[in-house]
């Protein structure tokens, strides 16, 4: 049984991996979804990183939008997959690396932070959705402590690990221009013509992605 993490990105809860996690879970594997919004980027990264370190093998660990720079800074992993995802080097941050479209449309939370409309949420982060798996998603959404983006990773992981990246060609919360450049750091990468959440929209399709990675890394070792 392969262990799998699945790192979710800001605003979000790990409940929003829900039904990639049901299709993989289906499918024979062990999979985690943690939830973030420990208070920062090295609070998000240590609480997966303390899941990591319970997996009887490396597992491998995705990572969506900010999930990017939560998987980059971990240690003892298999495989990385960014999806959609920030893929930060040595001193970088997510917001250094640009391309976020989503800024446009978040409001200032009077408790501090952001958060977005159901209306903005569904037309940047799940168009591709029907408007009942939409509404379902939208009303997952938290809001977002400050500064998470501007963070940099205490680690580089896929410097070492082989990497994956999916870019989402529709996506209008993360440049796909700028998913195409970070996607060059990566061993691989392909592309779907996606709205920012395929995990939402079509989890068969995510899962097919994270199976046939799994073969690839199986198919490498010694």
């Amino acid at each position: 049984m392969t262990d799998i993490i699945l790192v979710h990105g800001l605003w979000h809860q790990g409940t929003h991996m829900g039904r990639l996690a049901g299709v993989l879970r289906e499918r024979g594997h062990r999979v985690h979804t943690p939830d973030l919004h420990r208070g920062s980027l090295a609070a998000d990264t240590a609480y997966v990183q303390l899941i990591v370190d319970q997996c009887a093998t490396p597992p491998l660990v995705l990572g969506h939008s900010y999930g990017g720079a939560v998987i980059t800074g971990l240690s003892g992993v298999g495989t990385l997959i960014y999806l959609a995802a920030y893929v930060p080097d040595e001193g970088e941050s997510c917001a250094s690396l640009g391309g976020a479209l989503i800024n446009e449309m978040l409001q200032r939370h009077p408790d501090g932070g952001t958060f977005m409309s159901p209306a903005a949420a569904r037309d940047a982060l799940y168009s591709d959705s029907d408007a009942d798996t939409a509404a379902w998603a939208t009303a997952l959404l938290v809001r977002q402590a400050s500064g998470h983006g501007r963070d940099i990773p205490q680690k580089v992981a896929w410097h070492h690990v082989p990497s994956m990246y999916v870019v989402c060609g529709m996506d209008r919360a993360v440049d796909p221009e700028v998913q195409r450049s970070m996607s060059r750091r990566c061993t691989r990468s392909v592309e779907i013509a996606t709205d920012h959440s395929p995990y939402v929209s079509d989890s068969a399709m995510i899962a097919n992605i994270v199976e046939g990675s799994l073969k690839e890394l199986r198919s490498s070792l010694p």
